[in-house]
This record gives structure tokens, C-alpha cells and sequence, in this order.
């Protein structure tokens, strides 16, 4: 696989990604009539489509991740664009969503806690060290030059480096990532009252992520997806 490939098809090229858990959404009154229910405000790189997977197992329905901007690009690239524009219209962004996780929802995270004030806000974790790793060898790469890619396809990688920009800033050198995660992660904690804000690894498991939904714990394993290869995997498999 190239890389111009794997650049290629993250813009959002329509498809179907076939490694995706993509359970039928509970029944619980229509799309229109949904409300987010649980805001993620972990960047990507921090087990995000873990959180994703989870979510949906608990019964959420479809979790709002960037994955899902990639399947349904021409719809939802121009509302999260109109959203860095200034102009949200976080109904339509999330219309038959009841949970939202990663870039470009983190990126708007405080946004979302005021406009969802019902809403629990997750805060996906690891360290900074591992965190930065693994953001520079992927998603740093993928987004690197929006304006290499074809032309159908650059709305979404500008849609996507815009939001990560948002949250990152134009610097990313280590020390500025390093320096920014720590930022972000004290800011939200400071920010979101305590019996609101979940802070939460992968690693540890069911127990702490459904105790704090009040949801009972599934008897599979939790998920634990989207390594380094398994990223760029998804990502041609979206074409």
C-alpha cells in the first residue's frame, strides 16, 4: 500500500468499512428526536474507536466518529466544515447520533458540553509520550498536505486538518505536542464538574466505563482496536 493510497482514501472516499463494528441502532424514538448523550473529548490516537465500539455495544447506536465522516463525507464534510466556519448546526451533524467521539467532535468538545449540558463528557487517556508517538506516524502523516490529494477528495482532508489544527495548533514538533495534550487534559478536567467527566483508558476495562453510563457490563472483552497497522488497514479498507 502507498502512501499517496492511504492519504487518499482518509479524505472519506464513500465505501464501506468493513472492519468497523457497525451495530443497528437502539430504538429509542426517531433520528430527528435524538440527542447526544456522551461527548468524547479524547483527540484521536488516545483509543477513540475503542470508546466508538464500546459505545455501540452498550446500546448507543451508531457512535459519531471520524471513520464515520469517511463513509458519509459529501453529507457530513460541509456541515463540520460550516462548523470551523463558525456556523454549527449540531443537529444535522448528528442526526441519529446519541454518543460522539474523536476528531472532529474533540476539536469542539466545550461547544458540545454547553449545547448537550445533559450530556457526560469522556476524556480518553494515555501518556503524552505514547500519545504523540503514535499521532505523529498516522494521523500527522495522513493529514500532512491536503492539497497533494485529489481534487475530489481534499474538501475532507482540509475538513479534517482544520479540526486537528483547532485542538493542535500549526505546531507539531514534539515539545508543542508533548506541551499541547498536557494542556488539553488539564483543561478538561478543570472544566467539566467531576461527576460529569469520565477519565478513561482502554486498559481498564468494562467496569469503570459502565459504571459511569449505569449501563451492565457485557460479558465479551472490551475492545481494543485500531493499532498503527490496523489504522492504515481501515483506512483503504474505507474506499
Amino acid at each position: 500500500m502507498t502512501g499517496t493510497k492511504r492519504l487518499r482514501t482518509f479524505a472519506g472516499a464513500n465505501g464501506t468499512n468493513r472492519a468497523v463494528h457497525r451495530p443497528k441502532p437502539r430504538q429509542s424514538g426517531t433520528a430527528e428526536g435524538m440527542s447526544i448523550e456522551v461527548i468524547g473529548a479524547g483527540w484521536g490516537r488516545t483509543g477513540t474507536n475503542s470508546l466508538k465500539i464500546a459505545l455501540e455495544r452498550l446500546g448507543y447506536g451508531t457512535c459519531h466518529h471520524m471513520w464515520e465522516v469517511a463513509r458519509d463525507r459529501q453529507r457530513l464534510v460541509p456541515l463540520w466544515t460550516d462548523a470551523l466556519d463558525g456556523r454549527p448546526d449540531w443537529p444535522s451533524l448528528f442526526a441519529g447520533n446519541r454518543s460522539a467521539v474523536d476528531w472532529p467532535v474533540a476539536a469542539f468538545w466545550r461547544e458540545l458540553a454547553d449545547h448537550y449540558p445533559d450530556a457526560k463528557v469522556i476524556l480518553t487517556t494515555r501518556s503524552a509520550e505514547s500519545w504523540c508517538e503514535s499521532f505523529s506516524g498516522t494521523i500527522a502523516r495522513v493529514l500532512a498536505d491536503p492539497e497533494t490529494m485529489p481534487e475530489e477528495t481534499r474538501p475532507g482532508f482540509r475538513m479534517a486538518r482544520r479540526a486537528v489544527l483547532r485542538s493542535l495548533g500549526p505546531d507539531w514538533s514534539r515539545p508543542a505536542l508533548l506541551a499541547r495534550f498536557r494542556a488539553h487534559e488539564a483543561n478538561v478536567i478543570q472544566s467539566v464538574p467531576p461527576d460529569r467527566l469520565l477519565m478513561f483508558s482502554p486498559h481498564q476495562g468494562w467496569e469503570p466505563l459502565c459504571r459511569f453510563l449505569d449501563r451492565p457490563v457485557p460479558q465479551d472483552p472490551f475492545p481494543r482496536t485500531n493499532a498503527r497497522d490496523e489504522f492504515f488497514a481501515r483506512v483503504d479498507a474505507i474506499e
